[in-house]
């Protein structure tokens, strides 16, 4: 029985992985409940599928100069390329009208591809309660605009120190930064625990999840992240995991943050990466997700200076090899 791909996955990975049968698909995630299949079991009756993939907005960007596409021009280009959904850079936004965002919807539909996930800007580590506060707002503010998108999840930030001046600075340092002067990390922990509190009210009655992800700050380490998941405990903050932003031994790291994952950033470095180049394992990846059920998106963040339009597809037809 020849399996039904999406019309992205044919386009998408190509030969590598298209026109795969059932049995073998299945075989080659060990689902054939072979002794010697090597993977983990399925039950019986139960059918394997893979998981959707996207690509984020940023991936047709990356912050340079000269390359920011409209988010019209992402959607129309990942659906040719084959992705199954796309993830909004909320600073890509042109506009935030209710026009302008039905207008994205629409053409999503059209396009016959999701808008599945939504990432925001937000930083709660401060002492300051006005800047604390101005931050929550704009959470609130973003939770309404991925409700009216239909967008179930926004990425949020735990936020950083801000000791270490620019970016480029704190990437030199490998993500570490000294904490504030005064101050101790369990009070940083307190604001941001604090402050995503305050933002769930808004997220469960919008049905929008917040995925804090792993994106330097106070969630740069997996017991920083679980920390705050744990301490909030609310069905409506889950992990948002990107395989790119545990620098040393990632792959522990991304296991131990797997059970409360729900949605997954995966990067890639073509052309070599515009801070840090990562040798990233896909295929071992979803064996460690799939072993904690993750089932939800697996959306791309190609973060290399090739041109986007050769190292996005090859980039769709690695996770689709892995994931699909």
């Amino acid at each position: 029985m020849e399996l039904m791909g999406r019309r992205g996955f044919l386009v998408g990975a190509g030969g590598a992985v298209a026109g795969l049968g059932l049995a073998s698909r299945l075989a080659g995630q060990g689902g054939t409940g072979s002794a010697d299949s090597g993977g983990p079991q399925a039950p019986v009756g139960r059918a394997l599928r893979g998981n959707p993939i996207a690509v984020s907005t940023y991936s047709f960007w990356r912050f340079k100069d000269g390359l920011k596409l409209p988010i019209e021009q992402c959607i129309d280009e990942a659906a040719e390329m084959g992705f199954d959904g796309v993830e909004i850079l909320h600073i890509q936004m042109e506009k935030e009208t209710n026009e302008y965002l039905q207008g994205l919807k629409r053409r999503a539909l059209i396009n016959g591809i999701d808008l599945c996930g939504m990432s925001t800007h937000q930083g709660f580590v401060s002492p300051d309660k006005d800047k604390r506060q101005q931050n929550i707002d704009h959470t609130l503010k973003t939770i309404d605009l991925a409700y009216k998108l239909g967008i179930p999840i926004i990425r949020i930030n735990t936020g950083r120190w801000g000791t270490s001046g620019s970016f480029d600075e704190l990437m030199k340092n490998r993500g570490i930064e000294p904490v504030l002067p005064g101050y101790a990390e369990d009070d940083g922990f307190a604001w941001v625990i604090e402050s995503i509190q305050k933002c769930l009210p808004a997220a469960e009655q919008a049905g929008v999840l917040l995925g804090l992800e792993n994106h330097w700050g106070l969630a740069r380490t997996p017991e920083g992240l679980l920390r705050i998941i744990k301490a909030v405990d609310s069905p409506w903050l889950r992990v948002l995991l990107d395989t790119g932003n545990f620098l040393e031994d990632p792959y522990d790291k991304l296991e131990q943050c797997a059970p409360y994952t729900v949605f997954m950033q995966a990067k890639t470095y073509y052309g070599g990466g515009l801070w840090y180049t990562l040798d990233l394992d896909y295929p071992r990846i979803a064996r460690i997700m799939r072993k904690h059920n993750f089932r939800g998106w697996v959306s791309l963040e190609f973060e290399g200076n090739e041109d986007y339009k050769t190292a996005i597809p090859k980039s769709l037809a690695v996770l689709r090899a892995a994931f699909g």
